[in-house]
């Protein structure tokens, strides 16, 4: 496994060491003792989540302003553009955003940490995602900040309008989002 830093505090791409040879592949995509060793925390998850979504499709950009959720993202089937806003004002990187491609193909992680907000879009005809939370879900305390905000500028890879949940249509402005001390 090895970890890559990216512009944003705390927000990591993780490439895993994969063994294949004619039979296939394996990789171990998660262990609590390496992964504490290489990124210094301590990985204590409550929950597991899946989804599944066609292209075009854009979730977020979300977070819990309570019950703050550190992620670990993983794209089992497909391809998806991966993207973590910082909304931690007492951060270097407060307001800033990252992305990069996760997908089955190149198995790689991302580790979005407590205080950033976090969405994706699908790039290919569908993609299963699968990410583990180190809280559990408070649906009163999910916040989400509009995903064309123009004071963040994400450089989303689309090209046509994606396709959002009424929930994600109903995003704030990220100057007028509820962020972190």
């Amino acid at each position: 496994m090895q970890i890559k830093n990216t512009s944003l505090e705390g927000v990591m791409l993780i490439e895993p060491k994969v063994f294949g040879d004619a039979r296939g592949y394996f990789f171990e995509s998660f262990n609590a003792r390496r992964f504490a060793d290489l990124t210094g925390i301590s990985a204590a998850f409550v929950q597991d989540n899946q989804s599944r979504s066609a292209k075009g499709v854009l979730r977020g950009l979300h977070y819990q302003i309570q019950q703050p959720q550190g992620k670990l993202v993983r794209v089992i089937a497909g391809e998806i553009f991966d993207v973590a806003v910082d909304v931690r004002r007492a951060s270097r990187t407060f307001g800033q955003w990252c992305g990069f491609t996760l997908s089955a193909e190149n198995k790689c992680q991302a580790w979005v940490p407590a205080g950033c907000a976090h969405g994706f879009v699908v790039v290919s005809d569908y993609a299963e995602i699968l990410y583990k939370t180190m809280d559990y879900w408070a649906p009163e305390h999910e916040r989400c900040i509009r995903w064309d905000d123009s004071q963040l500028g994400i450089k989303w890879p689309i090209e046509a309008p994606p396709l959002l949940s009424a929930k994600d249509a109903q995003g704030v402005a990220f100057a007028s989002a509820e962020v972190f001390p």
